[in-house]
């Protein structure tokens, strides 16, 4: 007989990686059946763009009742699906006042915003008692994510979950499988890649200042838009999705992909912090928005039993990757959701990793994609011995959802991706510098740039949202 207890010991399992008998895995999908009757109560904060495609993803499990709509530009055309799908839901343009409003209506909150934006929102989330879903990359600044951590942390009855929806697929089970069978081990170097067309690649790398001011929508928000960052005029190229391009509101291409490249690598490998970080490329460096093209070199120290690994990180349309014999063809991961980018060629070489230990050779995609091993002659050798790899019990959204009903575990919470982002702002800071940095992992400090020591912090925030930073 398979008890409640039984029941949750078998979901944690499931969601570290391990292996669910058959009828584990059977009764684990009743029971989630089942848990679709008891909706969790949520609040959507950026409901436009890639937060459209998140209010589906969570719609789809048919475990929510949508609560209030939350959106700076609330009433744009971007927002006007989603208005239409939930007219009975409550509407705000500032999420402070959707707290203050209706907070005692919502148990969950799910943000698609941009990534200056991150932070505030999960820190009152987190202090009001509630569970947060935020989108990848979990946070702007290093010291932001060392914030949300500990607000996890001081928070464990409540629920966290990043959006690198590749943490519930696959890509995470198998990963997990093979290095407990053996199969991944002695990883010393991983090359991850992001060679599609951005939208700052268009833009003049002689830049002096920040964009003129444009007229701004009738229906935007743009002082709450701006958050804690310094004040910057309403400008085309900070709105919808090109706020990405810039080191004020953005994390680039680093930020955006990282999080579906080299997740499974960082928390199975136990990589934590890097104790080197160098740009060993920049083309089009300058003071305001991303490179063209970036290598970026992050060495990280022996762990336990295992050795030293160099990651290093390839973007820009002219900085591919050297590639190993025996490569192949560079599939191309059809699961990989859209984005308001418009639609970019396919690339020679799609995103993804390659992964070097000292017998094998792996190279994988990115999102849910599994590795395979390469050349395909060694493929063959090693069929016999791969174990098999269990099937994830649900997916990340409904992860989740059943995590905030004490169901499952959540599979990517800020104790685990936080530490991934934190190795992220790091990377930023080598671009923005463009130079060599040592960075000392436990006292968390740069030991041979103070200008990169002030950057772990950021720029003060402005008048007014300095309580999110002391919560």
């Amino acid at each position: 007989m398979i008890t409640r207890r039984n029941f949750l010991k078998s979901m944690a399992v499931a969601s570290a990686g391990l292996t669910l008998t058959p009828g584990e895995f059977v009764h684990a999908q009743a029971t989630k059946q089942t848990h679709k009757a008891g909706k969790v109560k949520m609040a959507y904060v950026g409901i436009g763009n890639r937060g459209e495609q998140i209010v589906d993803d969570f719609a789809k499990t048919e475990m929510v009742e949508v609560v209030a709509l939350c959106d700076v530009d609330m009433g744009n055309k971007q927002t006007q699906k989603v208005m239409d799908r939930y007219p009975k839901a409550k509407r705000f343009r500032d999420f402070r006042e959707m707290f203050d409003q209706c907070g005692n209506e919502f148990e969950a909150v799910a943000a698609a915003v941009p990534d200056h934006f991150h932070f505030p929102i999960a820190m009152l989330a987190l202090s009001e008692g509630k569970h947060i879903y935020i989108e990848k990359p979990m946070c702007r600044t290093f010291h932001e994510g060392e914030l949300m951590i500990q607000a996890a942390r001081k928070h464990p009855n409540l629920v966290t979950q990043v959006g690198n929806q590749g943490h519930s697929e696959a890509n995470y089970f198998q990963f997990k499988a093979w290095l407990d069978a053996g199969i991944i081990k002695d990883v010393t170097a991983v090359a991850a890649h992001m060679n599609n067309a951005r939208r700052w690649h268009n833009y003049d790398a002689n830049i002096y200042r920040f964009p003129e001011a444009d007229p701004m929508p009738a229906t935007m928000d743009w002082d709450t838009w701006l958050g804690a960052t310094a004040y910057h005029d309403y400008s085309e190229k900070f709105h919808q999705g090109n706020w990405r391009c810039w080191y004020d509101f953005g994390m680039g291409a680093l930020g955006d992909w990282g999080a579906h490249l080299l997740d499974t690598v960082h928390e199975f490998l136990e990589l934590g912090l890097p104790y080197e970080i160098t740009l060993k490329y920049g083309k089009g460096h300058n003071d305001y928005f991303y490179p063209f093209s970036s290598t970026i070199l992050f060495r990280f120290g022996a762990r336990k039993d295992m050795p030293p690994v160099d990651v290093v990180w390839y973007d820009g349309l002219d900085n591919l990757p050297p590639l190993p014999e025996g490569y192949g063809v560079s599939e191309f991961n059809a699961d990989v959701p859209s984005t308001n980018q418009g639609n970019t060629p396919r690339m020679r070489l799609n995103p993804g990793k390659i992964i070097y230990s000292r017998e094998l050779t792996f190279k994988g995609g990115s999102h849910g994609s599994t590795l395979r091993i390469i050349p395909e002659a060694k493929a063959k050798e090693m069929a016999p011995k791969l174990p098999e790899v269990p099937k994830s019990p649900s997916n990340h959204f409904e992860n989740f959802l059943l995590a905030c009903q004490g169901i499952e575990k959540a599979r990517s919470p800020f104790e685990i991706c936080g530490e991934l982002c934190e190795v992220f702002c790091l990377g930023v800071i080598a671009q923005r510098l463009n130079t060599q940095l040592f960075f000392d992992p436990r006292t968390k400090q740069f030991t041979n740039n103070a200008f990169a020591n002030a950057m772990l912090v950021g720029v003060p925030p402005r008048k007014g949202w300095e309580q999110f930073y002391q919560m």
